[in-house]
């Protein structure tokens, strides 16, 4: 319970993005997820619709926390838990632990979803190039807890890196969502 009256103390539910690029990404991911799921339910039994059956999922859950900041609630668990168990001096070893694992979990899925998908690539890649953009996003988003965030800070154009970044694994995969479900 101590571990929670932490967590509790350090991060607050709230609005994690609130400028307008902000909320164009959870609508880009909200959009990205109704067609993800019409893709999928138009499917049936066909191949290809565990994936848009697990990218509708994770379209609606990004949405979620892009706004509720849940990476930061694990941040302050993590810390929390690292000051109550007395290993918080030696946290950047479980720091690389994290971000080792990580990779090693998008690499594996990527690899997989690619393996299954063999001879489907031309009606789902685009989807997946986007997906795997996006799992980019998300580890270079888990390394930028402290040393990324200048790379992604940076501006383009008057838009930031980050939004770019982000919204063009979304732009992949809504593209071949309604390429799918224009060809019927």
């Amino acid at each position: 319970m101590e571990i929670l009256n932490c967590v509790a103390a350090a991060w607050q539910p709230r609005i994690g993005d609130p400028d307008v690029t902000g909320w164009l990404t959870v609508l880009a991911y909200l959009l990205c997820f109704v067609l993800a799921f019409q893709v999928w339910r138009r499917l049936g039994d066909r191949r290809g619709r565990l994936f848009w059956g697990l990218i509708a999922l994770l379209m609606l859950f990004l949405a979620i926390n892009k706004q509720m900041d849940l990476q930061s609630a694990l941040t302050s668990l993590g810390r929390c838990m690292a000051n109550a168990q007395g290993w918080y001096d030696s946290r950047r070893i479980v720091q690389l632990g994290f971000i080792l694992v990580l990779l090693w979990g998008v690499g594996w899925l990527l690899l997989v979803l690619m393996r299954r998908m063999r001879g489907q690539l031309g009606r789902h890649g685009v989807a997946l190039a986007g997906l795997a953009i996006l799992c980019a996003f998300v580890v270079v988003r888990a390394v930028g807890f402290h040393h990324m965030d200048a790379l992604i800070g940076s501006r383009q154009l008057g838009v930031s890196t980050n939004y770019l970044f982000e919204n063009a694994g979304l732009v992949l995969i809504a593209l071949n969502a309604v390429w799918l479900l224009r060809r019927g």
